[in-house]
């Protein structure tokens, strides 16, 4: 009977131990865990690298003097699937004025948006997010998501939701550089 009651406590004992472990790991874990600050309009767009599907490497520094359009979007958004032909039509216009877009997939394959990007003509740069550090720096929530950051690096606006064309004909004229 002695034993019967040891070998239970030393169950219980085990179990506790356990569970407590995994609460201080879970208050540990978010504790330490990168928090990225809410953007707003007026802040520095957070600079990035991502490889476009030629393999280019595109850096929002470079495009410094230039208004750029930064639009997240996903294959399976059927808002996206709308404003894409726009955007190329409006990025004609404006692509000689000092205004680019760059379009940022969040984490889908080569061949998905590749097949998307032929499908809906997108001729500017496309862009895929694979690990979701960038959407996870712009605290990007709903798809489609666009920044306009003017020329000299700044958040001027955030757009949630699907646009048309005349908005983001708008857009792109209100970061042209001057």
């Amino acid at each position: 009977m002695n034993n019967k009651k040891k070998n239970r406590f030393m169950m219980r004992l085990i179990v506790l131990i356990v569970l407590t472990s995994a609460i201080v790991f879970t208050i540990y874990n978010s504790l330490t865990k990168e928090k990225h600050d809410v953007l707003k309009v007026g802040d520095d767009a957070p600079d990035f690298a991502l490889v476009d599907l030629n393999g280019e490497s595109h850096q929002l520094s470079d495009y410094k003097g230039q208004g750029v359009f930064l639009n997240f979007w996903g294959t399976w958004c059927a808002p996206c699937k709308k404003e894409m032909p726009a955007m190329g039509r409006q990025y004609e216009v404006y692509k000689d004025q000092g205004v680019q877009i760059l379009a940022v997939n969040i984490a889908e394959s080569d061949l998905k948006v590749r097949t998307f990007a032929e499908q809906y003509g997108m001729i500017f740069p496309t862009l895929i997010d694979k690990t979701k550090g960038v959407m996870q720096s712009y605290n990007i929530k709903p798809l489609p998501t666009t920044l306009l950051i003017n020329p000299e690096g700044k958040i001027v606006k955030i757009i949630t939701g699907e646009m048309s064309e005349e908005d983001i004909q708008g857009y792109m004229e209100s970061i042209k550089p001057i």
